[in-house]
């Protein structure tokens, strides 16, 4: 493991365990939500001797990470430590936020989630829902801070449209944010630092110019499908694809990398990207077959997406230029998602995932998507000074302000 100065909120905590004694705690977390040692959270806790929680809360994938997308999770014991599991992710829309009634007999609720820095990446929503529903039980929250591993810096895309509000578009954000989690949920409670129940613990060592190399870290699925920093490079763009019937690589050792479908000409699909120079991407031929979920078991062909240049790229750009791609040049093959998405079934699964229907009806009514895409920046522009109050860390336009 690297050597790093960068210090998570966990780790910091895990100095100064004794401000849990007689604290009666529950925690919100997941399997990469490690220490510096790569200990998991509440075994790290645990080799201090600190004070044990009191329940342990899973967000989507369930607490250990092990769930497919989509897959409810159940609430159980933890095997490890016989401590209560309860699940945040059910099998309906209503399991999604807890009740008053999860947080019974507790005073504190620490949350410890691995954000990938996507707004449609669902531990952000549930970090922001149960930190609200904590809140107004009477508990105490403290949030462990982590790197966003996109960076701090860049903003991409459009703002969630009024009306598309969902699990997959929680806040009215673009969908590339440049926020960590805390500052995610600061924003989204519109809470100050300075709030004795909300309590930040920060990193210390992270600049909002650092991708996840330059933190030192070792990477931790922090999803089942997420199993690398170049996964997480391309999803801003490629989980577009779960809103239709091509593969976006589950199923193969490469998900979100690699998106195809049976028939589909591989070679003239890279063509056609790659005539479009989309900056600090590359895509080649490719063919793979999913052994679970889209074509499972079929050979699909498609392409490979390389990332050359993360300081260039765009990804939810990359993503859009997919979709049109396809739309244009695998008509007979290209359809929309129509089974629900995420509890969802009144509204197509792109509309939540892009926050409104005009890429949509763009796509099928054969019409530009220029004018959209350029008004990204306005969006982009805006969301940078609304979000500039609750920014923790220094670097772009952030001011370094006081934190825990």
């Amino acid at each position: 493991m690297p050597d790093s100065e960068l210090r998570t909120g966990l780790d910091r905590l895990l100095e100064r365990t004794e401000q849990l004694r007689g604290r009666r705690y529950g925690l919100l977390s997941h399997s990469a939500a490690v220490s510096h040692e790569l200990l998991p959270i509440h075994l790290a806790l645990a080799k201090t001797g600190a004070e044990a929680p009191r329940r342990l809360f899973g967000p989507e994938h369930g607490f250990y990470s092990i769930e497919q997308d989509m897959v409810a999770s159940v609430n159980t014991v933890d095997p490890l430590t016989g401590v209560p599991i309860v699940s945040l992710y059910g099998d309906s829309k209503d399991s999604l936020k807890p009740e008053k009634r999860a947080f019974e007999g507790l005073d504190l609720v620490i949350i410890d989630l691995q954000d990938v820095g996507s707004r449609y990446y669902t531990y952000a929503a549930t970090g922001v829902w149960t930190a609200e529903a904590a809140l107004a039980a009477g508990c105490e929250v403290w949030l462990l801070d982590r790197p966003n591993p996109l960076g701090g810096a860049v903003i991409e895309g459009n703002r969630r449209q009024p009306g598309f509000e969902s699990f997959v578009g929680a806040f009215e954000m673009p969908v590339r944010h440049g926020l960590t989690m805390a500052e995610l949920v600061l924003m989204a409670l519109e809470r100050a630092t300075g709030d004795e129940a909300l309590r930040v613990w920060s990193l210390e060592g992270w600049s909002r110019s650092d991708d996840w190399e330059a933190t030192g870290r070792t990477w931790v699925a922090p999803s089942p499908n997420i199993p690398t920093p170049q996964t997480a490079r391309v999803y801003p763009g490629s989980c577009l694809l779960e809103a239709t019937e091509f593969s976006e690589g589950r199923g193969t050792t490469s998900p979100f990398e690699l998106i195809g479908a049976p028939g589909l000409d591989a070679v003239a699909l890279a063509d056609e990207l790659n005539a479009r120079n989309l900056a600090g991407a590359r895509f080649s031929p490719a063919l793979f077959k999913p052994q679970y979920q889209k074509h499972s078991g079929r050979a699909c062909a498609g392409v490979r997406w390389f990332v050359e240049d993360f300081s260039r790229l765009q990804p939810y750009r990359c993503g859009v230029e997919i979709l049109r791609v396809l739309h244009r040049t695998a008509a007979g093959v290209f359809s929309w998602r129509r089974r629900p998405y995420e509890f969802e079934s009144d509204r197509p699964a792109i509309d939540l995932l892009t926050g409104d229907s005009k890429l949509r009806e763009a796509l099928e009514g054969d019409d530009d998507i220029e004018e959209w895409i350029a008004g990204w920046s306005d969006d982009e522009a805006d969301f940078r000074e609304a979000r500039r109050p609750f920014l923790l860390y220094p670097g772009a336009e952030a001011e370094s302000r006081g934190r825990e």
